[in-house]
């Protein structure tokens, strides 16, 4: 099987989508990207040496939520707050989501004015 040439910007993009988005794997975005996992870990882990940071190989997991609501209102609040960040994440991947399928339709569509 030949090799696939992936541009530098198609590398950037999947790293975008995979660093923000809690509990991805390498696995499930190498899939939507049509790219092998261990190409997508690898350059994965060359970002995070590139930016300095560690290279770990696990992404921390997701907070976990209670069943039980907290009668305290300052924990209330602390969850809300939790729960925003968890939604803005989710809002970030799907607009990185977006504007990778609108560089990809660009491309294949060979058109420039958008």
């Amino acid at each position: 099987m030949a090799m696939k040439d992936y541009s530098d910007e198609f590398k950037a993009d999947a790293v975008a989508l995979y660093e923000p988005t809690p509990g991805a794997t390498y696995k499930s975005i190498a899939a939507d990207l049509g790219v092998n996992r261990a190409t997508l870990r690898e350059w994965v882990l060359r970002d995070r040496e590139r930016r300095g940071l560690t290279t770990t190989h696990a992404k921390p997991a997701a907070t976990q939520r209670a069943a039980v609501p907290p009668a305290d209102p300052d924990e209330r609040i602390r969850r809300l707050e939790a729960r925003v960040a968890e939604l803005e994440a989710s809002e970030r991947k799907l607009a990185n989501e977006r504007d990778i399928l609108r560089k990809a339709a660009k491309y294949f569509a060979g058109e420039t004015n958008w």
